[in-house]
Parts: C-alpha cells; structure tokens; sequence
C-alpha cells in the first residue's frame, strides 16, 4: 500500500535553536486512514508560534490546523476517530476542550487526555493528535 505523505519538511527547518536532522510530514494517508502530526499554535506556513500564554488561542489554531490538514489529505473533521489532547497543565483542560467540542460537535470520536510536563517549544501549551478516515466514495 502506497502512503501519500503531506506537507514534508525537516526538524533542522523547524527547531534551528536544536541540533536535529528528521525527515517528517504534518499528515500520513495510509490507505482509507489519516494520521496527522501533532497540532499546537503555529502557523503552517510562517512556522510561527500563535497565540503565546492563551491556551484558547492555541487550541483554535491547532484545531483550524486539523482542519486545513484533513481536507488537504482527502478528509474533513467529520471524519475523526481519535483524539488524543496534552496539556501541560490541568487546569487548562476546561478551556482546552470546551474550544475542541466547538470544532467537533456531533462527531464523537474516542478522546484521551494526558498531563504532560512539557511540549516541544517551551510557549506551546496544548497539543492535539488526531486520527481520521477517508469513507470509501467520499469527496472532499
């Protein structure tokens, strides 16, 4: 089975202050099924940190990315099966999840969330991976 892989780029791009050199993606189509990259407050194209100290801002912008990333891969946010959220401080979870009910009211995917100590940039305070599929016929 093919795998299409969307918007590739390397970590030596994306963290210059680091010493990495990965070959990654923001999306992988595996047949029928999408997984996409975990999604924080950046901008896709400018690779800029958004909405720095509002973890509102940040799940917006991680969700507007999920968004744009599904349909770009063949699917829509109707399609999610998975979701899993980290956050790296549980008071923030009621704002968190209040803003990813907005984005997927009505779909109902399963959902986990985790504490984490920390995300990969030191201002990113949110992190959504998703899941999704491709229903056999559908057309984005």
């Amino acid at each position: 089975m093919a795998h299409t892989r969307i918007r590739k780029f390397n970590t030596k791009e994306t963290y210059p202050e680091q010493n990495l050199d990965n070959d990654l993606c923001q999306a992988v189509v595996a047949g029928n099924i999408v997984f996409l990259r975990g999604q924080i407050g950046q901008d896709l194209d400018t690779r800029e940190s958004v909405g720095i100290g509002d973890v509102t801002a940040q799940t917006e912008r991680a969700m507007y990315n999920v968004k744009m990333l599904l349909e770009e891969s063949g699917s829509h946010l109707d399609h999610v099966c998975k979701i899993v959220i980290y956050l790296v401080d549980p008071r923030y979870r009621e704002a968190v999840y209040r803003e990813v009910g907005k984005w997927l009211k009505g779909v109902y995917p399963v959902s986990t969330g985790l504490v984490v100590s920390a995300l990969a940039r030191p201002e990113w305070l949110v992190e959504i991976d998703i899941t999704a599929v491709i229903p056999e016929g559908y057309k984005s």
